[in-house]
């Protein structure tokens, strides 16, 4: 079973010392992880629906980061 650990997600600090082009990495790696999430979901394969909502979450505060640093991830 897949569990939030499983899903590879950075801390925020370690967040906060990533550049660009880490950062854009982050985001598209964290997007496929929840497009995954959502078919497996829309398939009833997932049963931890809440990991949905951590890696909503997870893009967010990668967003975030991005904007507080001026970068241009989206």
């Amino acid at each position: 079973m897949k569990e939030i650990k499983d899903l590879k997600l950075k801390e925020l600090n370690k967040l906060n010392e990533l550049n660009e082009k880490d950062l854009k990495t982050e985001l598209v790696t964290a997007s496929k992880n929840l497009y995954v999430l959502k078919m497996q979901k829309q398939l009833g394969e997932l049963k931890q629906t809440h990991l949905i909502k951590a890696v909503r979450r997870y893009i967010a505060q990668v967003n975030t980061i991005a904007t507080s640093k001026w970068f241009n991830v989206g």
